[in-house]
């Protein structure tokens, strides 16, 4: 009997494209930063946001992320940027943070949590 095997797909929202459906193993996440406005129990969090990078063998990158809530009449927001290869990963970070409202503790975290440059 064969056994067929399903590879985990993904769809992103990007910012003003339509949403991107990868397969995640040919994607693996690089980096990533989140924030909640209960630091000391995250899984408590009323308000929350995350960014994150991941990045295809040929050098692409997709960066994106969401902005959430749990209180009433407060929408959450997404959305992110496809990038060729050698883009500039950082400046991305923080045009898809300010696009989608998250905060600064999420970037700074995102961003250090990237691959080390070798110098």
């Amino acid at each position: 009997m064969s056994e067929t095997i399903t590879a985990k797909t993904r769809t992103i929202t990007l910012t003003d494209a339509q949403p991107v459906k990868i397969i995640e193993h040919q994607w693996p996440e690089i980096a990533h930063g989140n924030w909640g406005d209960n630091p000391a129990i995250p899984s408590q969090s009323n308000r929350g946001a995350d960014i994150r990078v991941r990045q295809h063998a040929d050098g692409r990158a997709i960066v994106y992320g969401t902005r959430w809530s749990r209180w009433q009449g407060e929408g959450g927001r997404a959305g992110g940027e496809m990038l060729d290869a050698g883009a500039d990963i950082v400046a991305a970070i923080r045009r898809v943070a300010e696009d989608v409202g998250i905060s600064e503790v999420a970037v700074r975290e995102c961003i250090a949590d990237l691959p080390a440059v070798e110098i």
